[in-house]
């Protein structure tokens, strides 16, 4: 019976934070009718309703947000017994579900990722890389890369330091153009808007505490990055980038930083994951992985 109770409080979670019996079921590699009739059993055992059910959407009740809580606790606080009885970091085993942004995922996520692979062999982890912003409870996502101001919600974010944003120009239009030694000449000369930093045309930079807010000429505006940096490396404009963004072509000479005492302020870099008390272990080992490994890239 405490056996039964507790897998269906698990189902109950996983409900909850996938916000549909379907997306739990596949989850937990269950059939939509024995997630169904698990629920059912659960609520009339409570003599409560947990969700109120429509043919478009599931929410909690009050009851079930209430329970929710409790049975998050109770299942960590098991699976932190089960830990403290010798549960070893090294026999970490099944899937984790990482998102990162599409470069700097390229540049250093999947590296961290693939030695976490090799000191962790019986883990598997799916990577995925986007610019969007992704909905970690409706697309199953166990742990985000996220490199921007977060907005107040129930995820969990755990710091792991900033990343720098630059202007830059291609040699050619710095002799063409001239090299602004102030953020307003900016605002005559052309630019590149890539919208992945920002839709906004006004540039905000930053010297001695005191901000500088720019209206900016966009002569291309690019969802795209690479698109963008090879723009601005053919001469079309200056560009915002982070600075692992135009590091490589920084380095080469096909790009020059401009402004460089006028940096625009620096975006938070954070590991945002759904419930921190029903972590599992795999998931919070790479949590740890991750924020070490990317605080050391960000020192390169």
């Amino acid at each position: 019976m405490v056996v039964d109770k507790l897998q269906a409080m698990n189902v109950f979670v996983q409900i909850a934070e996938r916000g549909s019996l379907t997306a739990a079921a596949e989850a937990m590699n269950k059939s939509l009718p024995s997630v169904v009739r698990v629920l059912a059993t659960l609520e009339e055992s409570l003599q409560a309703r947990l969700f109120n059910r429509t043919t478009r959407r599931i929410a909690l009740t009050e009851e079930g947000r209430v329970y929710l809580e409790r049975c998050r606790k109770i299942l960590m606080d098991i699976e932190e017994a089960e830990r403290s009885l010798g549960q070893h970091q090294s026999e970490l085993k099944g899937q984790i579900t990482v998102t990162a942004p599409v470069r700097f995922g390229e540049m250093h996520v999947a590296q961290a990722v693939s030695e976490f692979l090799r000191r962790y062999p019986n883990t598997r982890v799916n990577l995925t890389l986007h610019d969007r912003l992704v909905d970690l409870i409706e697309e199953g996502i166990d742990i985000a890369v996220r490199i921007a101001h977060l907005p107040d919600s129930s995820l969990i974010a755990k710091p792991v330091g900033v990343v720098r944003q630059v202007v830059c120009a291609s040699p050619s239009l710095l002799a063409q153009a001239g090299t602004p030694e102030r953020p307003e000449q900016l605002a005559g000369m052309p630019c590149v808007q890539f919208t992945g930093m920002s839709g906004s045309p006004e540039w905000e930079f930053v010297r001695n505490g005191q901000q500088h807010t720019v209206l900016i000429k966009n002569v291309l505006t690019c969802n795209q990055v690479g698109a963008s940096l090879h723009a601005c490396v053919s001469g079309t404009g200056f560009g915002r980038f982070l600075c692992y963004q135009a590091a490589p072509y920084v380095k080469d000479g096909r790009l020059v930083k401009v402004l460089a005492d006028y940096e625009p302020p620096a975006l938070p870099l954070s590991l945002v994951y759904p419930h921190a008390r029903l972590l599992s272990s795999r998931v919070r080992a790479m949590v740890d992985w991750l924020a070490t490994s990317l605080q050391l890239s960000l020192e390169e």
